[in-house]
């Protein structure tokens, strides 16, 4: 192990500066989301085959991950987080370029690739630096995440309301996040492996105490990537609304995650992951049927709303019990994400071949069933209530590791 320590005024400023890196993450997809009626017309596809498309980012993430874990051995986890960021940031403006489906595909497949290495190495230094805190910060760190999704979003929806070119607006986007996540990263915990310490495989099967953990985060997934990728759409197709207001509903689906997980921390260090995830399952179910059976613009956006605070605090916690569960925490982590990126592959895919076939509204009744698992599944995060390991304040500068 590397012999560099940290004390705790270096820590929390990790803190802050993960959690920049969070913003910059999630505000490129809040970005990308908003405008997916403007991609899908200037690539003149269906419904169905903007599904596809619409795959590809998540297959693309789903096979890169593993060479997150690679590429911080070789360089360090803050030379990789800033070059595997400034890669995603960058990635923005392809899709907005594509002139058909097949460059649409694969213009979404490196913006995915891109996406889930940075997010991988992004939420390792966010495990790492809350166990060095000894305090819950996972929620608030994806809250991050949904703040930043949510000034993209409003960006995008004042873009969108304005008639203006998305190629344009997404490469001014890229612009102005690569300089800011370039800065945050400077603050960044620099881990680094041993001289000996071999390099992490390429590939590995999730372990178990990660499967059951993950078919939650999945639920949870399914029903974010849904409604990020397939919100707008459905309000413009579904209830025939303007590009404005159909572009609103995401962000006012990003703006009730963003809320639910800024506070999140302190609502499950009182009442349990448990009974918290629970309760959001029953919140996600209820936005989910009014969606469904709403027929009306100011309903469905409600539902989209109930749905993103239902949703907002389940994958935190999944990676947070996933880093208390098994000999493994690491393994466990990179598993959960695995299964995540898993269900955010299957989702849009499954919401545009399913509203091929009969309806979107069809589409988003699988969401709302989705969504009451989370009820009957929550107690297997258990884990993270009862077995959270504790840092004495005198063990807070310890000698660095690879996350």
């Amino acid at each position: 192990m590397s012999t560099v320590t940290y004390g705790q005024r270096e820590v929390r400023r990790s803190r802050y500066a993960v959690a920049a890196v969070f913003a910059v993450h999630g505000a490129v997809t809040g970005s990308f989301a908003t405008r997916v009626p403007w991609i899908q017309d200037h690539a003149g596809v269906s419904a169905g085959q903007l599904g596809l498309a619409l795959a590809f980012p998540a297959l693309g993430a789903s096979v890169a991950m593993p060479l997150a874990g690679s590429v911080s051995h070789r360089f360090g986890a803050r030379t990789a987080l800033r070059g595997l960021l400034a890669l995603w940031t960058l990635a923005l403006v392809l899709p907005s370029l594509a002139p058909n489906l097949l460059t649409l595909c694969l213009a979404l497949f490196v913006y995915g690739a891109t996406a889930g290495m940075s997010d991988v190495a992004m939420n390792a230094l966010g495990v790492e630096t809350e166990n060095r805190l000894d305090r819950s910060i996972m929620s608030s760190l994806h809250g991050m995440w949904s703040a930043g999704a949510l000034i993209g979003s409003a960006a995008g929806t004042l873009a969108a309301h304005l008639g203006a070119d998305a190629r344009l607006h997404h490469m001014l986007a890229a612009a102005v996040l690569t300089v800011t996540g370039l800065v945050a990263c400077t603050w960044v915990l620099d881990l680094q492996p041993a001289e000996d310490e071999e390099p992490p495989p390429r590939f590995a099967l999730p372990p178990r105490s990660a499967l059951l953990i993950g078919a939650v985060g999945f639920c949870a997934v399914f029903a974010e990537g849904a409604s990020l990728d397939w919100s707008a759409v459905y309000l413009r197709d579904e209830l025939e609304t303007s590009a404005g207001l159909a572009a609103a509903c995401t962000t006012g689906f990003t703006l009730t995650m963003a809320l639910a997980r800024l506070a999140g921390d302190k609502v499950v260090d009182r009442y349990g992951a448990v009974r918290v995830v629970r309760v959001s399952g029953v919140l996600a179910t209820l936005g989910g049927l009014l969606v469904v059976v709403g027929g009306h613009p100011a309903v469905a956006m409600t539902g989209f709303a109930l749905m993103g605070l239902g949703i907002a605090v389940v994958v935190p916690l999944c990676f947070a019990a996933a880093g208390r569960a098994g000999s493994n925490p690491s393994l466990a982590i990179a598993g959960v994400a695995t299964i995540t990126y898993t269900s955010g592959l299957v989702a849009p895919s499954a919401i545009g071949g399913l509203a091929q076939a009969t309806s979107l509204v069809v589409s988003f009744g699988l969401v709302t069933v989705l969504a009451c698992c989370l009820v009957v599944f929550a107690k297997v995060l258990r884990v993270g209530d009862r077995d959270r390991p504790k840092i004495s304040p005198s063990n807070a500068g310890v000698p660095d590791r690879q996350s």
